[in-house]
């Protein structure tokens, strides 16, 4: 088996790869999970009162 077969070989598997994760990507069992996380920068979900965002608390 010559480098060229290997070569050739890989690239067969690396298409199938991607053709196989945009299937996934477009499948209708995906888009529920996809539509959950475009969500969650608008979920209003407050930290509790006492803590800060950023994790500092306040000396003095």
């Amino acid at each position: 088996m010559e480098i060229n077969d290997l070569r050739s070989i890989l690239t067969v598997i690396a298409l199938l790869c991607f053709l196989g994760i945009v299937a996934w990507a477009y499948s209708k069992g995906a888009k529920k999970g996809f539509e959950e996380a475009a969500q969650l920068p608008f979920t209003d979900e407050d930290p509790p009162a006492g803590d800060k965002a950023d994790g500092q608390r306040k000396e003095g």
